[in-house]
């Protein structure tokens, strides 16, 4: 919630889907499980219990026919055998939850493996210079029913840098994500240096943008692996000089060995914002002329904020850079600032034009400005 700057009400939703859920649960666990559950542990917990007024009403018959050491063997097998069904049983149990797991896990690669393939052009072109525009872009997701984007239309020239601001879930990030094409638009056009990017090599798309998210995870391997990722042919030399360009010197002296230390590997953990440093170290190795920057610095601390910032100044430095940050401070020098709300763009300007105007972006600097002055004061 603070992360993000969500407000009360959205505190309101979560507490509200906990307590239901845990009505739900109290639910199913007193009224829908406890019978079934204490007649099956009746049955099985309790075999060998059973077996003893069982065994009292038989013994004086077999005291009688005088195969009484028959009865204690036989009765001697079935308390043994009673246990041994116990934990079969048991063992069986486990194996069914397992099984289920594992049927459930595989659902979810096979949901992955499945998914359509976007489709690749026979005829590519090549784009010309490192401009991006959005003519026209609707965009839904599947099984939505409401538009992420519609009739979204903005232009980043190249060399200049752009943000995208707006509301929770305004569509700044989905405006990101269909620049490298993660998903193609459902109307309208996403173009890079004048090309449709569904008119584009998918390699050459890929060599044109360079991108670092607000969730970017690490791979279990080496730094240096983890940094030339990008650009698998660069030498260790290149990589170093990218991770001091992104201001990483400070997180390589700490490791064991250095950039080869293996990621996860002996209590080897990273921060949020030491990894986000690692993966802006990757995208200035990539060196590519476009930068997508969603959220960035989301989870890193203020020292950490700081060293990203600085990283944010070599790797945006003479390229087409699209930037969405929740710090509107970090965007006040953008070339042209495009608010989205709901989808729809609904200011465009520099930032002192919007705080003039008085629309949605001034009333969120001044709460922005509000937020940030905000302090404790001594109570007499």
């Amino acid at each position: 919630m603070k992360v993000f700057q969500q407000t009360v009400y959205s505190f309101k939703a979560f507490k509200e889907a906990i307590d239901h859920y845990s009505e739900r649960a109290s639910y199913y666990e007193g009224h829908v499980c406890r019978g079934p559950q204490s007649i099956n542990l009746t049955f099985t917990e309790a075999a060998f219990a059973l077996l003893v007024p069982v065994a009292l009403l038989l013994a004086p018959g077999a005291l009688e026919s005088g195969d009484f050491a028959g009865f204690v063997t036989n009765f001697a097998f079935y308390a043994v055998f009673s246990a041994i069904v116990l934990t079969a049983l048991a063992k069986v149990m486990f194996a069914a939850s397992g099984m289920m797991l594992a049927d459930d896990a595989l659902s979810r690669v096979r949901e992955v493996m499945d998914a359509p393939t976007l489709p690749v052009t026979g005829n590519p072109q090549a784009p010309s210079g490192n401009s991006v525009e959005f003519r026209g872009v609707t965009f839904t997701y599947d099984g939505a029913d409401v538009p992420a984007l519609e009739d979204v239309s903005f232009t980043v020239p190249a060399g200049s840098t752009v943000a995208l601001v707006g509301p929770s879930g305004g569509g700044k990030t989905t405006a990101a994500s269909l620049i490298p094409r993660f998903w193609d638009v459902s109307e309208g056009a996403v173009l890079v240096g004048g090309v449709d990017v569904r008119d584009m090599d998918p390699h050459v798309l890929m060599d044109n943008v360079a991108f670092v998210f607000q969730n970017d995870r690490l791979f279990k391997a080496s730094i240096l692996e983890n940094v030339r990722a990008a650009r698998p042919d660069a030498t260790r030399e290149e990589a170093l000089a990218a991770l001091a360009a992104a201001q990483c010197d400070d997180i390589l002296a700490k490791l064991p060995d250095g950039v080869d230390t293996l990621v996860g590997s002996d209590g080897t953990h990273l921060s949020g914002g030491e990894q986000q440093r690692i993966a802006l170290a990757r995208a200035i190795l990539k060196d590519a002329p476009i930068v997508v920057l969603d959220e960035a610095t989301a989870f890193a601390d203020p020292e950490n904020e700081a060293l990203i910032q600085k990283a944010f100044a070599r790797l945006t430095k003479g390229r087409t850079v699209i930037m969405i940050a929740h710090r509107l401070s970090t965007i006040v020098g953008a070339d042209e600032i495009v608010v989205l709300d709901r989808g729809h763009v609904i200011e465009k300007g520099t930032h002192d034009a919007l705080v003039a105007s008085g629309g949605l972006y001034a009333r969120m600097w001044a709460d922005y400005q509000q937020a940030a002055t905000w302090k404790i004061k001594e109570v007499a």
